[in-house]
Order: C-alpha cells, then sequence, then structure tokens
C-alpha cells in the first residue's frame, strides 16, 4: 500500500476536478492523463496510486459526478 500514493490522489483531485467539467468519457480520460503526468512529474509511480483505488478513470469520475463546491477541504 502506498499512503503516498493515496494522499496525492486526494489533494489532486480537490485541487483538478473543476466545477464545471461535463462527466463525460473524454473529460475523464484527459483527467485520468493528467493526474497520471502530474505524479510521474513529483516521482509517483501510478502503481502507487493504482495499488490504493479498483479503477482510477472510476475514482475520477465519482468525484466529477459527486463534485459539490460548497464542501470545505
Amino acid at each position: 500500500m502506498s499512503t503516498r500514493g493515496v494522499n496525492f490522489l486526494e489533494q489532486w483531485i480537490a485541487n483538478n476536478v473543476p466545477e464545471t467539467i461535463n462527466a463525460d468519457g473524454i473529460s475523464v480520460d484527459e483527467l485520468t492523463h493528467k493526474l497520471t503526468a502530474d505524479a510521474k512529474a513529483i516521482g509517483i509511480k501510478r502503481v502507487e496510486i493504482d495499488e490504493e483505488v479498483d479503477s482510477l478513470y472510476r475514482t475520477i469520475l465519482d468525484a466529477v459526478v459527486h463534485f459539490d463546491p460548497g464542501l470545505s477541504e
């Protein structure tokens, strides 16, 4: 298990899921690629994130669908 991977994922989603995004396959796919690139840029391997979630795509899709700008961080 990678605490570093899950911490990165949670923080990345909080900072990168804009309230105006559509929950379509293209937007979620683009976010998935961006997350992977951002993680790689700071030395976190995709496997560190994948260990923590069943599907990175579904995790981001869920975050988009359930995004609530009224929630505090």
